[in-house]
């Protein structure tokens, strides 16, 4: 006897992709880059090397050096922006998600941009620092002064985005060729923002820092995930067996704004006088008057107006005398 999955064509089975973990040398990696990432955040706010260096490629005005490549670097840029980076992301992963029939892809772009918004965000927030055509003063650092660009959301945004197709590759091939895509459009998303002079030097190296930070996390969100995927997978599944449970015949509640079915438009029917379905009802269902005898005109009584203050006479004759066929027209008998 075959099992359900050997009657399923093995095109169609869903493909489960092994799930990363956090190995011995994910976690060093891990370890190593978040050294670096403290390194540059002390650098900057003790104004020392990164801040120097920060002011030097600030007044060199890369923008007024190569202007003739400053059209092609402004749409380029928008390799970095979160919202078209992620819509053609998660194109691509949901249909490879239909594909595998499964949705870890989508969870775990959610994920890691769940995470991005939560730590650049926070840092971004936290140490308030202003951009190079904000600067006040030359040579300083301009932290806590109300900015927003410490690190670089383009470049962490970059580094994330294109990343995860690495992340959730399949094969080393697919994962090498990924792996190299997504470096080389950071690198170039990230200098394009100091060539706009739009990030600090530093805004770019701690933005690389902090998207790789998140990359390098993400294993250990995946038992989370992988809850998540079955919880909805379940919900999924209980969902179309209430569906198929339905009738064909049954029709759902009419709700308050629901169309009206065509039923209710049709004019009612109307029974023909006389019919069997009206003839055959019982006296009690129609409650009737009771008969009365009819009487003929001469029968009845007649009613004289109530309250006449003329007195009667008796030796009063009518003024006219009654019609007769000898008589004339209106004419009284002499």
């Amino acid at each position: 006897m075959r099992t359900n999955d050997e009657l399923v064509p093995a095109e169609e089975r869903p493909t489960e992709t092994p799930r990363p973990r956090m190995t011995r040398t994910r976690l060093g990696i891990f370890v190593a880059t978040s050294v670096v990432y403290a390194a540059i955040v002390v650098g900057v706010l003790t104004t020392s090397w990164p801040v120097r260096f920060d002011w030097q490629v600030m007044l060199f005005r890369p923008y007024k050096q190569w202007p003739e490549i400053h059209t092609f670097l402004d749409y380029f840029v928008v390799l970095g922006q979160r919202g078209p980076t992620a819509v053609a992301v998660a194109a691509w992963l949901g249909w490879c998600a239909y594909r595998r029939r499964t949705l870890r892809p989508l969870l775990v772009l959610g994920t890691s941009l769940l995470l991005l918004n939560a730590t650049v965000g926070a840092a971004k927030i936290g140490m308030g620092r202003l951009g190079p055509h904000y600067a006040t003063v030359i040579g300083s650092n301009e932290m806590f002064a109300g900015g927003d660009i410490f690190p670089s959301g383009h470049t962490a945004n970059a580094v994330v985005t294109w990343g995860v197709l690495a992340y959730l590759a399949t094969t080393p091939r697919a994962r090498r060729i990924a792996s190299v895509s997504a470096a080389v459009l950071a690198l170039g998303v990230g200098m394009t923002t100091v060539y706009l002079g739009t990030h600090w030097m530093s805004d770019v190296t701690l933005g690389w820092t902090a998207g790789l930070l998140v990359l390098l996390a993400l294993p250990w969100f995946e038992p989370l995930m992988a809850r998540a995927e079955s919880w909805l997978l379940a919900a999924w599944a209980r969902l179309r067996s209430h569906a198929a449970l339905v009738p064909a015949g049954a029709t759902a509640p009419v709700g308050l704004w629901a169309p009206r079915p065509p039923a209710d438009d049709a004019p009612p029917a109307l029974e023909p006088v006389g019919s069997g379905s009206r003839a055959g009802r019982s006296a009690e269902s129609r409650p009737r008057a009771a008969a009365r005898p009819h009487t003929a005109r001469s029968e009845r009584t007649p009613v004289t107006p109530a309250g006449s203050r003329r007195p009667p006479h008796s030796d009063r004759t009518p003024r006219t005398a009654p019609l007769g066929p000898a008589a004339g027209r209106g004419r009284a008998v002499g």
